[in-house]
């Protein structure tokens, strides 16, 4: 699935940067149509790269229909969400001005494949507490017994998503003048936590 408005200004081809960000807001939309309707997930992924390649790991409930209709020829596109804001008027330099939102979205399309096999999904559900909760990861096999563990994964469907397509959209106020683009910096680097990201990745997009 592509993003069907996507100006040249905000366009970001930069693997590395796509990565960064899918792995620094890893809760993502899964979406895929099948019979002509859109199907959406919402889970944390896993994106591990290796040398040329992503792949995003992950796991659903079983009980959730989303995966049956997966096949292999079956495309899938998760949507990662980067930091946003709400840009006020007041910080450009430039009067007559609109207000707008600033944002930073990925979609990493490609095949899946699913796997119910339990020690691929202990794999996978060791990957998501690597990620996510490093101080637990020595635990899990002390603190969980081996029937709980397997009961519980009785209870998922894992996967692995071949990334084949990465479209970024940094929508970072590159259309504007200088004075304006500062100004929005400025704004944006004594503001909230989700500000100073995208003020960080403003900075970090203009370096040469």
């Amino acid at each position: 699935m592509s993003l069907p408005y996507q100006p040249k200004h905000f366009k970001v081809e930069d693997r590395d940067a796509a990565l960064a960000v899918m792995q620094a807001a890893p809760f993502a939309t899964l979406v895929s149509v099948h019979e002509g309707e859109a199907e959406f997930t919402h889970l944390p992924l896993v994106a591990r790269q290796s040398e040329e390649s992503i792949v995003l790991l992950g796991h659903v409930a079983r009980a959730n229909n989303h995966w049956r209709h997966w096949t292999p020829d079956t495309r899938l596109t998760a949507i990662f969400h980067g930091p946003e804001s709400y840009v006020s008027p007041s910080w450009y330099a430039t009067r007559e001005m609109v207000p707008t939102w600033n944002y930073i979205v990925v979609h990493a399309s490609g095949r899946v494949a699913t796997t119910d096999d339990s020690a691929n999904k202990e794999r996978i559900l060791k990957a998501l507490i690597d990620a996510h909760d490093p101080p637990y990861r020595e635990r899990w096999d002390v603190e969980l017994s081996e029937s709980y563990r397997e009961g519980h994964k009785s209870h998922i469907v894992g996967f692995e998503l071949a990334v084949e397509t990465i479209e970024a959209k940094f929508k970072l106020s590159q259309n504007r003048l200088p004075a304006d683009h500062a100004g929005v910096l400025a704004a944006m680097e004594r503001g909230s936590a989700a500000q100073q990201a995208l003020g960080a990745w403003m900075r970090e997009l203009k370096k040469p």
